[in-house]
């Protein structure tokens, strides 16, 4: 049963020390029946305060970490809905490879996942992990492909097999890589179970219903191993839909332990032009309902496109914008005399605003002020981009002894502030840009290069 705020106060040291971050023990233990904080943040708690809330305190959704230096985080979630606070932790995306391909496929597989990267407003985005299936009957063949995709790309592995012997000598050739042994059912649980604790890995676990699994992951947490993934037992896109959406709810609402791990799903695809659409359809819904790991059939860069920036979409917290530092950014190769612009620090009109000027042909420089992330119109109506956060931003960093120039352009929308902007930086002549970014192209010409 959940601990109410004041029956976890009263386990706490009462000093009000502030050093949890809470101004009083009370408002901190608020925070951890919220689940929002951590007992670790208390530096005096007491031995029976981390015995009792231990386990209270933990997140509902168990944290995993994946890779040699666990960097790979999947889980800890604790909300059904973004909007309610945040996702954390978002969909880990693997390719998967048989060790029936032959050598030039598996080959240039592995190349393709090394060396791919989508940029997205900023962010630099690539694959997570690979997935390595034992289809054919050489179980040699097998280890050797797992071990030589560690090697080469150096990435968290899903080794999967219903062959417990395979799995446990590919598991012994990728120690340290911390990597997932799927999937483990009743029969074969004590043999994987031994083996993922002797080499670190984490055990995917599924069943023949979900009756079963609950009672399989019961016993393998009151064995003592508890770094466990779900393989839900599904049929169909609908029924997987279904049973996870259940069991994220009655892990976050109940409490309940026994369903209270990230999900693995295994993408099943004839890797053929009229598939692609099917597999993304599941992959798509992987990403919003809940996936913890997703494993593709094959590597498909157009594909992978949407389905990266679908999921940077879902995992952004709604309650903070995606920002670009605030700085002068170079747009091309600016000289000292080049076009200097002004924009704010939210990465999607940043991105907007430099594409037009590299577009239009010509190399400039952006000074982007602190916004808070927000977009020109907000941040201009919450005060946070006028003309005297501009001209103080402009003297922070300079701007003065940085270009030689002294016309500043601002976006057309705020207009208005012009006349302050000229009195916070004396000696500067402000010119009006157009409202929209997509009209810079031709106002650069008509106004700029005439």
């Amino acid at each position: 049963m959940a601990l109410t705020g004041l029956q976890i106060q009263k386990l706490l040291p009462k000093t009000n020390c502030k050093e949890c971050g809470s101004n009083t023990c009370l408002a901190f233990a608020m925070k951890l029946a919220a689940k929002k904080a951590d007992l670790s943040e208390c530096p005096y708690a007491s031995d029976e305060a981390k015995q009792v809330l231990g386990a209270a305190s933990e997140p509902p959704v168990k944290l995993i970490e994946l890779g040699p230096e666990q960097a790979l985080k999947l889980g800890a979630e604790t909300v059904l809905y973004r909007h309610e606070k945040t996702f954390v932790h978002q969909t880990a995306l693997a390719i998967n490879i048989n060790d029936t391909d032959s050598e030039e496929k598996i080959e240039q597989t592995l190349k393709d996942i090394s060396s791919y990267v989508l940029e997205r407003v900023g962010e630099f985005i690539r694959l997570d992990m690979v997935s390595i299936t034992n289809k054919g009957s050489d179980t040699a063949a097998f280890v050797a492909i797992a071990r030589k995709a560690w090697e080469t790309v150096k990435r968290p592995l899903i080794l999967r097999s219903s062959n417990p012997q395979a799995l446990i000598e590919a598991a012994i050739a990728v120690k340290g890589s911390r990597s997932v042994i799927a999937s483990a059912n009743p029969q074969t649980a004590d043999l994987l179970c031994a083996c993922a604790k002797e080499n670190n890995h984490v055990l995917a676990v599924t069943a023949s219903d979900m009756d079963e699994l609950v009672q399989f992951t019961a016993k393998l947490k009151s064995d003592g191993f508890n770094d466990l993934v779900l393989e839900l037992p599904s049929q169909s896109l609908s029924q997987r839909f279904q049973l996870r959406s259940l069991a994220r709810r009655t892990a976050l609402k109940d409490n309940y332990k026994p369903l209270g791990y990230p999900f693995i799903s295994f993408i099943e695809g004839s890797q053929i032009d009229d598939d692609l659409f099917d597999t993304t359809f599941d992959a798509v819904t992987e990403i919003c309902k809940y996936g913890g790991i997703c494993v593709l059939p094959s590597f498909e860069p157009a594909q992978l496109a949407p389905l990266m920036t679908l999921r940077l979409n879902i995992y952004t917290d709604p309650q903070k914008p995606i920002q670009v530092e605030p700085k002068l950014y170079a747009i091309g190769e600016p000289k000292p005399d080049s076009p200097v612009f002004v924009t704010t620090n939210f990465s999607l009109t940043y991105f907007i605003v430099s594409g037009e000027i590299e577009n239009s042909g010509i190399s400039a420089w952006l000074l982007v002020p602190e916004c808070e992330g927000m977009s020109v119109l907000t941040a201009w109506a919450a005060g946070k981009f006028s003309g005297a956060t501009i001209g103080k931003f402009a003297k922070d960093i300079q701007l003065d002894s940085l270009v030689t120039t002294r016309k500043i352009n601002i976006p057309g929308y705020v207009a208005q502030i012009s006349g302050e902007l000229e009195e916070s930086m004396p000696g500067w002549s402000v010119m009006v840009g157009p409202q929209d970014a997509s009209d810079l192209e031709s106002y650069i010409k008509a106004r700029i290069l005439k």
